[in-house]
């Protein structure tokens, strides 16, 4: 693990990013990170060399918002390789400019991390990667502190699926909880129980930060509405009953979704097979959320799913999700 951007932040170009073509369905190559780094440092330069790049959120803050603006916007996708997405994740943080950018499924090893170009991008990052699978990373305008990157009650588990993290007064949980393969296997109790320590590590944390969000890849479909059709999934995984229990018991611990407080459009889903045509078809579920403590809840203007990533060339099959809370 390796938390970055500890200390005075530095006076970072808020963006310096490559153009890019209109998406469309048609496969291409995934994005090389080495020559992704040299593009983009590359047009940075070109344009502090003619005072083009632009600077923002450099007054240090000292309210819970932290990020020096009205709206505090946060958001959560699961890139299903950030060395295949980051240009896309670099498109999308320019057009929609969130404070906070959690990711999941990163698939890269620390030491492969593009710290590097996500700083010229305007973003300090803290993550916890492996080689092929799972990984997280917390993406910001200003730097973190109070890092923890593994979940309390499963210290010697291998694999990387949580990163929590503070800034200013703002906590912020980022999970990618295990898929859970089928119902009754090994790898669905291991979920089962992974739940049960992040429930408990969030009463934990409630206690200690009343401003906490929990966002992420949950693997699981909450309600009936969440899933293209309910009767095709009843108790299969990511939406069986005791998963849905746990969701829950997450809830109960005093979070609320975000996404639900508001009106929303009918089959409004973050997750698409691949296969089957299921974007097209909008065969889907409703499996990443944010979720907030009820002092952010009572804070939270919108939430929305962005559907618009998951029909780009070499899509994730997940879709972003965010929300803004006013300061």
């Amino acid at each position: 693990m390796k938390p970055s951007g500890i200390g005075p932040p530095a006076i970072i170009p808020h963006y310096a990013l490559p153009t890019r073509p209109a998406h469309s369905e048609r496969p291409v190559t995934g994005v090389n990170i080495r020559d992704a780094r040299t593009v983009i440092i590359s047009r940075y330069n070109s344009r502090a060399s003619t005072g083009l790049t632009s600077l923002r959120r450099l007054v240090p803050a000292v309210d819970f918002c932290y990020f020096v603006t009205s709206m505090l916007k946060i958001a959560t996708w699961n890139v299903n390789s950030l060395r295949v997405r980051l240009e896309q994740v670099l498109d999308w943080a320019h057009e929609h400019d969130p404070d906070i950018l959690a990711l999941q499924e990163t698939k890269l090893q620390d030491e492969d991390f593009p710290l590097d170009v996500l700083r010229t991008a305007g973003f300090e990052a803290v993550y916890a990667g492996q080689k092929t699978y799972n990984g997280v990373a917390l993406l910001s305008r200003r730097p973190a502190s109070a890092v923890i990157s593994a979940l309390p009650g499963m210290d010697d588990d291998p694999q990387r699926r949580l990163l929590a993290a503070s800034y200013g007064e703002l906590r912020v949980i980022n999970v990618y909880v295990p898929n859970g393969e089928s119902v009754g296997s090994e790898k669905y109790r291991y979920k089962l129980r992974w739940l049960e320590n992040l429930a408990t590590f969030i009463e934990d944390e409630l206690r200690n930060h009343s401003r906490l969000v929990v966002l992420g890849d949950f693997n699981i479909a909450p309600e009936p509405r969440d899933v293209h059709d309910p009767a095709l999934w009843e108790g299969r995984v990511l939406f069986s009953a005791p998963e849905r229990e746990a969701f829950a018991r997450l809830l109960a611990t005093g979070l609320c979704d975000t996404f639900r407080l508001f009106d929303q459009e009918e089959n409004a889903f973050s997750w698409w097979d691949y296969r089957m045509a299921a974007f097209r078809r909008n065969l889907g579920l409703r499996i990443d959320h944010i979720l907030a403590s009820r002092e952010l809840c009572g804070r939270c203007r919108d939430c929305r799913i962005d559907k618009a990533p998951r029909g780009w060339q070499r899509p994730s099959d997940h879709a972003p999700v965010a929300a803004s809370f006013e300061c």
